[in-house]
């Protein structure tokens, strides 16, 4: 079946000495996997391989055999040119990191449109701002939501938060954060993008991607600590 979508880079793997597997979130079908037949072996190489950075946003036509085998682009272009994601080093490791925590957590292949205009519209925002220290983290946060296990806010007045059932809790467990942790996860609910991105210390940013990580770690079988996660706190330290 032939299939125009938009899609969003989740990552690219060499395979063997000139090709390519490209996994990508599609708007059309969800998580889809891709080969490209010798993407390095050409004069255009550089720019066909620079459509699969981390997170870069396609436009694509592709046949789609659905068999559960690699899927076939015909055609590839961008569909939202970014103008600073890739080039500035600080936002170039979030979005590496952002694709690995995506890589793990995204493991449908079925259609999520809410989940895609989010994340399109979130890195949109992060190529045309500067202040984006909590962005990794907010974002983090309100993808829980698309993928079912954002915490319960009901009783959000109560003193401690329970990992493993997303709830705050009058006591604390032996799954629950402390008093201060779960202040600052609070905190982190509340904000938006465009909040100040200053209302965190570097050791309470921290903090709170340790949690996250350990969020999805309790709600996602087979979930992996990214990689890429010590030279993101590297750039925030």
């Amino acid at each position: 079946m032939l299939v125009k979508t938009k899609a969003i880079v989740i990552s690219a793997l060499k395979f063997k000495e000139k090709s390519l597997v490209v996994k990508c979130f599609t708007l059309s079908n969800g998580l889809k996997s891709y080969f490209v037949r010798d993407a390095f072996s050409n004069r255009k190489a550089s720019q066909r391989i620079a459509y699969f950075q981390p997170l870069s946003i396609l436009e694509i036509e592709a046949v789609h055999k659905n068999k559960g085998t690699l899927e076939n682009f015909k055609e590839i272009k961008i569909a939202v040119p970014f103008q600073s994601i890739h080039t500035d080093f600080v936002k170039s490791t979030m979005v590496m990191f952002l694709s690995e925590m995506l890589y793990y957590s995204i493991q449908e292949e079925e259609k999520n449109e809410s989940l895609f205009v989010f994340l399109e519209t979130a890195l949109t925002w992060l190529d045309h701002h500067d202040e984006i220290s909590n962005f990794h983290l907010i974002l983090l946060l309100e993808t829980t939501k698309y993928l079912g296990f954002y915490p319960d806010v009901s009783d959000i007045d109560l003193p401690y938060f329970e990992m493993n059932g997303g709830i705050f809790t009058l006591f604390h467990g032996m799954g629950s954060l402390t008093e201060h942790e779960t202040g600052l996860l609070k905190k982190l609910i509340d904000l938006k993008f465009d909040n100040d991105q200053k209302i965190f210390h570097v050791i309470e940013r921290q903090m709170l991607l340790k949690i996250l990580i350990d969020y999805y770690s309790f709600h996602l079988d087979g979930f992996k600590r990214p990689k890429s996660l010590d030279v993101l706190r590297e750039v925030f330290s």
